[in-house]
């Protein structure tokens, strides 16, 4: 996509409204985006959720009720309805914009009820040493989905799907503990943090299983079939067995004739762990360039003291290009979330300068920094705060522009001053 100067938006931030309102927003500004020179969408998770009508999707209930099903309290997700998702993606292919699809694959939380199982305990922060020996536990695995009553999928999904949990209704109180499930391993292949950082949150599905390889695959298809989605954006593949995802992906190409765009979501500030998860997948999708976005955080916060000679080392946009998603800001990195790296708003403008008028990299906007974003909520420290993120929209729809029009060419760098970078496009 980068070849062609692609433009990518992630059409929301973690704190958008739960009016259901956002697909029917975005239907409404498909020719807008499109005038603005976005060729491609990444949309938020479109299923439902453990908290039904607020959740922002990561906490995945129910694959197949993409807001259709009486389910965790609601018919629709914080964006509204199937049939609005549905009309929203139309309404973008009819503006030539593509919609990557948010994928979360990796865990289950919101079971209809408690299974009886045995397991072993291991310390949250230490997956490779038991802190106590095999044992019986109770805890929330089966996923029978009544609402849904076996429409697209007849699946249920029980404790033998899954390798781990972190729930034991014999010892409620304790947070501080993984169950590994009896005869199960940690997948293998995925970060190295904890010891092993396959265990996420809910309940971990296990990749070593066919089944859930099977189902995980047949789901796939049919969420093709039903949006008609041009790729995806991978959630958690740190905590998934990268063996996993080529097989995977060519099977779905392979069904649905044609090439999907795929990005996933590894949060490594490492880049040597971002190029070996590339290799590990065979190439087969592009990864978050986390390590520039950590680049942009650190020179906003240094401010004079950052050297912008160095703004690009040890980046996917300087060592791997073609497998660079570039961004500035995400729903993990904005104020008061899990995985917060403020890039200072005084920063912004250069750093979307950065990864639009560059030659390198799939640059992806971030919803609150084209927007603005208000909102409230408690920091680690224990304190409510109010939110402003400013819009910077008139100077990114501006760089969007130039983009479209005018980078194009061999690029010519001028990186010799500590305060003070630039360089050239020649044009076609």
């Amino acid at each position: 996509m980068a070849d062609i100067n692609g433009t990518m938006m992630q059409y929301f931030h973690w704190y958008i409204p739960d009016r259901g309102t956002l697909w029917d927003e975005v239907k409404n500004q498909a020719k807008e985006l499109a005038d603005a020179g976005f060729t491609a969408l990444w949309l938020p998770p479109a299923y439902k959720g453990i908290g039904g009508q607020s959740d922002v999707g990561y906490g995945v209930y129910d694959l197949f009720d993409l807001g259709e099903f009486s389910q965790k309290g609601s018919v629709r997700t914080k964006y509204g309805t199937k049939q609005q998702y549905l009309d929203a993606i139309a309404s973008l292919h009819k503006s030539q914009i593509q919609i990557y699809a948010d994928v979360v694959i990796n865990h289950k939380i919101g079971a209809d009820l408690a299974e009886i199982f045995k397991a072993t305990p291991y310390p949250q922060n230490n997956r490779l040493n038991p802190k106590g020996g095999l044992q019986e536990i109770k805890s929330y695995t089966n996923f029978n989905f009544p609402g849904r009553k076996g429409k697209y999928s007849q699946f249920e999904w029980h404790w033998w799907h899954f390798d781990g949990v972190d729930y034991n209704e014999y010892n409620k109180d304790d947070r501080g503990t993984v169950y590994l499930v009896e005869g199960k391993a940690f997948d293998d292949y995925v970060a190295l943090e904890n010891g092993n950082f396959a265990y996420l949150m809910g309940c971990d599905l296990d990749f070593q299983d066919r089944w859930v390889r099977d189902e995980i695959t047949r789901w796939g298809k049919w969420y093709l079939d039903t949006t008609n989605a041009d790729g995806f954006r991978l959630d958690a593949i740190k905590h998934i067995s990268s063996w996993f995802f080529p097989e995977w992906l060519d099977e779905l190409e392979r069904y649905v004739g044609k090439d999907l765009f795929v990005v996933g979501e590894y949060w490594a500030p490492n880049i040597d762990i971002l190029h070996w998860y590339v290799d590990s997948v065979k190439g087969k999708m592009s990864v978050f360039d986390v390590p520039l976005h950590y680049n942009f955080h650190y020179a906003s916060k240094q401010g004079g003291n950052y050297d912008m000679r160095r703004i690009l080392d040890g980046t996917m946009m300087q060592q791997r290009s073609t497998h660079a998603v570039t961004f500035v800001e995400n729903h993990d990195s904005q104020p008061l979330q899990a995985l917060e790296s403020v890039v200072e708003p005084w920063f912004k403008p250069l750093a979307y300068a950065i990864i639009l008028l560059r030659r390198e990299g799939y640059p992806c906007i971030f919803y609150g920094d084209y927007y603005g974003a208000e909102y409230e909520d408690w920091g680690r420290d224990g304190n409510r705060y109010k939110i402003v993120m400013p819009s910077h929209r008139s100077l990114i729809d501006k760089f969007i522009h130039a983009r479209k029009y005018f980078a194009y060419g061999p690029q010519y760098d001028y990186f010799d001053h500590y305060n003070t970078i630039g360089w050239t496009r020649l044009g076609d």
